[in-house]
């Protein structure tokens, strides 16, 4: 986790679940604007927040509009948002998450699509081997980039892999994939064109008719969604309703104290009781003994 935890609130599969990210010193913080861009600047690797775990359905994110970001699940029409299992997909096919401090600007017309920013951070899917855990933050080397266009917006998505996966080093570029995964590629734009078909809507679509670019590419999308994000936490530009509530970002209007972070956090619903934990409880079983006979009897 590379320093940082993460503290579940309500029940899961719940409208009010949150969960909410705390830094190595136990203070809470927004993933969205506390955890560093990089992980590595010189190596250009780049930190990664784990939304989604590989193979799981439910359509977890990053909550922008939520004072501290944390984590919730998708809301549409009072329900809450699975992905369906399109064959032969079950689930997400990769890790899927965000790169903090990153920001598809909605004002902005992106000049490689012609379509402005969704409004999010940019988004991530890692292809390593380890099945990772929701709020997990991983340090990850980017590989290249499919441009999608949904349902009229920008919606980049990086392909990347955990630097900690024992085939990491044979990943440099968008072409290793297609060495070392034959069909990986094309299993992902098929995912991402067919995903909300169930729910009636019709495919997406993508530039560059659905072509990965490669990591340089990639690498400079990541940048200029940087920018993005740096003129909306220093108030630039517009955020609408997006929350900028963050505790380390220097100079930026938004800062506020451990104090009003920690309001934040208790005003939501509560913690839920450990279930990750195996009770031990002595039997209520005595052996008593009648007077009247030298015979023992048990009672409960």
């Amino acid at each position: 986790m590379a320093g940082y935890s993460v503290e579940e609130r309500a029940a899961p599969n719940s409208l009010e679940y949150r969960l909410f990210f705390k830094d190595a010193a136990g203070r809470y913080i927004s993933p969205f604007h506390d955890i560093p861009l990089y992980a590595d600047a010189g190596k250009n690797v780049f930190n990664m927040v784990v939304e989604v775990p590989r193979w799981t359905n439910a359509k977890m994110e990053i909550a922008t509009k939520d004072p501290l970001n944390p984590i919730k699940q998708d809301v549409k029409k009072g329900k809450l948002r699975y992905v369906a299992n399109v064959f032969p997909h079950k689930g997400y096919i990769w890790n899927y998450g965000a790169i903090p401090q990153t920001w598809e600007d909605p004002g902005h017309k992106d000049e490689n699509t012609g379509c402005c920013g969704d409004n999010d951070p940019i988004d991530v899917c890692e292809i390593g081997s380890k099945v990772c855990s929701r709020g997990e933050v991983i340090k990850v080397k980017v590989l290249g980039t499919l441009a999608l266009i949904d349902e009229g917006e920008t919606d980049w998505k990086i392909i990347a892999i955990n630097i900690e996966d024992p085939e990491a080093e044979n990943y440099n570029d968008i072409n290793d994939v297609r060495r070392m995964k034959p069909g990986y590629l094309e299993a992902t734009v098929d995912w991402f064109r067919r995903y909300k078909v169930p729910d009636g809507k019709p495919e997406n679509q993508f530039a560059f008719n659905g072509e990965f670019k490669d990591k340089d590419f990639a690498v400079n999308v990541i940048k200029s969604t940087h920018e993005h994000w740096k003129a909306l936490i220093a108030k630039k530009t517009d955020g609408g309703e997006i929350s900028c509530t963050n505790l380390t970002v220097s100079g930026s209007p938004f800062c506020c104290s451990q104090e009003c972070a920690k309001a934040t956090v208790d005003a939501s619903w509560p913690a839920l009781a450990a279930t990750d934990k195996f009770m031990w409880l002595m039997s209520r079983t005595v052996l008593r003994r009648d007077l009247r006979s030298p015979q023992c009897s048990l009672e409960s």
